[in-house]
């Protein structure tokens, strides 16, 4: 049974600066809900209650954020903002987190790493902080049942253009069952004409124990830091990795543009404001055709 996450939230979020610099991007919000609370939100749904947090010295506001502010709650009681009081609370009482700090942002590989002594010799999720799954618990729950019918490592895989290839870490399958593969190679961001397929690793993983083992060996890439998918490939060496191709859209937050894409996603489908958004957008791009038909 996996009852253990790691959420590697370390990352500097250079794509963000200067923004980055005293707010981490997992903290960004969507509307009025940080990155992170999404991907937490997934792990509790799937039944994932142990969360261990690698976060870095520059991480202090995820932290606070998950805690209790008793401040804040007197101030929301004393002006009767119940049901707001209610979402605080609620928070803060979502988890019992653990926080391992990664002293050098060396890569995911790394990260995963120094959380092994929070997690122990037991299979463990890997939820990347900046990755929202529409149908995310749905997904995980999908994951989790594979990983109990073959006991090895399994990754979340989505399907992108050939074009952006270079962008994710690809997987080279088999397909064994709907939606179901086993891997039988892994190449970092290649090149479109080069890719093995168009399904791309999506920031969900579980993993047994021997992704340590495998850890341990590789050595540094590009910039100094320790992939994750050297590790991988190291571990199909000595046992296989399923694939769950997941279901649903894929938000990615890690970066500016793909950021506001979300932001924008999420707001249309709000009651209380999706609809004046919806008008605002059309008649800015109105203005704005007019404007080029005029130039």
């Amino acid at each position: 049974m996996v009852n253990k996450a790691v959420l590697p939230v370390a990352g500097w979020g250079t794509r963000f600066l200067p923004a980055t610099k005293a707010i981490p991007k997992e903290m960004f919000p969507i509307i009025d809900k940080p990155v992170i609370q999404f991907i937490v939100e997934e792990l509790i749904s799937a039944g994932i209650e142990d969360l261990v947090f690698v976060t870095g010295r520059h991480k202090k506001p995820l932290e606070h954020h998950f805690d209790i502010s008793p401040d804040l709650e007197v101030h929301l009681e004393q002006n009767s903002k119940d049901e707001v009081l209610k979402s605080i609370r609620e928070i803060s009482h979502m988890i019992n987190p653990i926080y391992v700090k990664q002293k050098e942002q060396l890569g995911l590989g790394h990260a995963i790493l120094t959380a092994c002594p929070a997690v122990g010799n037991e299979p463990f999720v890997v939820a990347l902080g900046d990755v929202i799954l529409e149908r995310g618990s749905e997904n995980l729950k999908a994951m989790l049942d594979i990983f109990s019918r073959f006991k090895n490592t399994v990754v979340a895989l989505f399907e992108v253009d050939y074009e952006e290839t270079h962008k994710y870490g690809i997987a080279k399958v088999k397909e064994i069952d709907k939606n179901v593969y086993l891997v039988e190679d892994l190449v970092e961001k290649p090149k479109p004409e080069e890719a093995p397929s168009n399904l791309a690793a999506v920031g969900r993983y579980i993993f047994t124990p021997s992704i340590f083992e495998t850890l341990e060996k590789i050595k540094p890439g590009k910039g100094g830091e320790y992939q994750l998918t050297d590790a991988m490939k190291l571990l199909l060496e000595k046992e296989p990795i399923y694939a769950y191709k997941v279901e649903g859209k894929v938000y990615d937050t890690g970066n500016p543009l793909d950021y506001l894409k979300t932001v924008i996603e999420f707001a249309l489908k709000r009651e209380d404001i999706g609809e004046e958004l919806e008008r605002f957008l059309l008649d800015i791009l109105s203005k704005r055709s007019q404007q080029l038909n005029i130039s």
